[in-house]
């Protein structure tokens, strides 16, 4: 048996407990917790085949009571010995897609990031379209180009129209950019014609990652007029391994921003609520923001609701995400398009002025929340660009 040592300080403590998909060298994919600098093997340690799976999807598919249930019987095991067998250093196993991603929605629901790039765009304007405080604006994107953190990210092709062209080109993205979000996983599905009240939420979402959904902007920008992101985002978004449960996040819970207009009835909650969570965005080694998602202006309740209100069905390993997360300051900002101003305010990074992304940049995401019992992390989010004609066959 097995007495695992949690380091004081750590971020993966008994009030953290996230799952993941690990698998030991040479091994299937299953599923464990991870507590300290240690993955616990969940289907040897409780002898449940539930987690003898490459992915969280059956297992959060069992429901609201199944997951206190199981966190409960997590916490008292490793306060006390688990068998040899199921414990693994977390440097002596590979991590992989926690869910089979069912389908995935990206919000837009930072007031701050929406206003910056309404700015950028829409100088003579105003910054915020009629719509935004009306409801969480979002688009649909693409569940199969999903990947886990560590995995390399081929700068992507498309047509491209510069405001000085005359005619678009096609060719590589010139303007590479990061997102830095936070994710929220759909444990519970819902029937179609049927829609989930901000008051259920916590019966259906199982828990939250750290995304990262890269944008093309030069792409995006020729072809959102006048459908919205297609491929500009829909080549790669990538999510950390670890999945914090929402149990964990409960000493994290903050109030949204004031919200006026008062939203319509399906979107009222009783106490909105944010996560006061702080995000830190790595280029290259060096940090050059920390988004403050507590600063969001719609509350993940509130976006499913809205997700679901035309009676859209939501399955079991949905993914949406918040959209860019930006506070007020400009070393909040979680789009390298707002840090730089659309590239006309390069940002020192390592002595050297930068823009947008360039073949074999990397970008990591990481992000800390209060725990009960002191802070609590996501693990992060990273991510290598590899040059466009590396994609070629």
């Amino acid at each position: 048996m097995t007495t695992i040592d949690i380091p004081e300080g750590s971020l993966f403590g008994l009030d953290n407990l996230p799952y993941g998909v690990f698998s030991p060298r040479g091994s299937a994919p299953r599923v464990g917790v991870r507590v300290g600098d240690s993955v616990v093997d969940l289907a040897v340690a409780l002898d449940d085949d539930v987690f003898a799976r490459s992915s969280l999807n059956a297992f959060m598919a069992q429901g609201y009571d199944r997951w206190v249930e199981v966190r409960a019987r997590i916490a008292e095991l490793v306060r006390g010995d688990v068998p040899d067998a199921a414990v693994f250093g977390v440097s002596e196993v590979d991590l992989h897609l926690p869910v089979d991603v069912a389908d995935y929605v990206d919000f837009y629901a930072s007031e701050h990031h929406a206003s910056n790039l309404g700015r950028l765009f829409r100088p003579d304007a105003e910054p915020l379209m009629p719509n935004w405080k009306h409801l969480p604006v979002g688009y649909h994107g693409r569940a199969g180009t999903v990947v886990v953190s560590g995995t390399d990210i081929v700068r992507p092709c498309g047509q491209r129209k510069a405001p000085d062209e005359a005619v678009p080109t096609y060719g590589e993205c010139r303007r590479l950019d990061i997102e830095a979000e936070l994710g929220f996983i759909v444990g519970v599905p819902s029937e179609l014609g049927t829609a989930v009240s901000t008051e259920d939420f916590s019966r259906h979402v199982f828990g939250a990652v750290l995304v990262n959904d890269w944008s093309a902007r030069d792409i995006q920008a020729w072809e959102y007029v006048p459908l919205g992101p297609f491929l500009g985002k829909s080549f790669a978004t990538s999510i950390s391994p670890w999945v914090v449960p929402l149990l964990a996040l409960e000493s994290a819970r903050v109030p949204t921003p004031e919200q006026s207009p008062t939203p319509l009835p399906y979107l009222r909650e009783s106490e909105p609520w944010g996560l006061d969570i702080a995000l830190s965005v790595e280029w290259n080694g060096q940090e050059v923001s920390r988004p403050p998602y507590r600063e969001m202006y719609w509350s993940p309740a509130q976006m499913l609701a809205h997700m679901t209100v035309n009676g859209a069905s939501s399955r079991t390993g949905d993914l949406y995400a918040s959209g860019t997360i930006s506070g007020p300051e400009k070393d909040q900002r979680g789009a390298f398009i707002e840090l730089t101003w659309g590239g006309k305010e390069p940002v020192t990074v390592n002595g050297e002025e930068r823009t947008f992304l360039q073949d074999g940049d990397e970008v990591v995401i990481s992000a800390t929340a209060p725990g009960a019992e002191g802070r609590i992390g996501f693990g992060e989010v990273r991510g290598r660009i590899l040059p466009a004609t590396e994609a070629k066959r």
